[in-house]
């Protein structure tokens, strides 16, 4: 028993890494990598896998911010942006998944947070 308590409390100790999941009519994404508390994070995972397909792929990116009056430090959370080549994927905090290629909207959906 006093096993099962050390480990449990051992446990919560560590900062467990942010995950959530964003479900709109086409993806399935989860976001994972950045520590609880942290406001601002450039070591970001995106997971996006097709609902219609099961094909996924695997995206490195970070958080975006609006910017507090000093110019400088981050204030606002936004949500992420990741990019591949000349396309970037934005997930925002409203549940929006947007994907653009230049000035071209290649996907634009809401979703649900889990």
């Amino acid at each position: 028993m006093k096993k099962y308590i050390f480990l449990a409390l051992l446990s919560l100790s560590f900062d467990h890494a942010c995950a959530d999941t964003l479900t709109t009519p086409s993806f399935v994404i989860d976001i994972q990598g950045c520590e609880e508390g942290v406001v601002s994070c450039d070591n970001v995972v995106y997971i996006g896998t097709s609902r219609k397909t099961g094909k996924s792929i695997r995206l490195r990116g970070k958080t975006l911010h609006t910017l507090c009056a000093d110019g400088v430090t981050p204030c606002r959370f936004l949500g992420y942006e990741f990019r591949k080549g000349d396309v970037y994927y934005r997930v925002l905090e409203d549940g929006r998944l947007l994907v653009m290629q230049g000035k071209k909207v290649l996907v634009e959906e809401a979703g649900e947070w889990d």
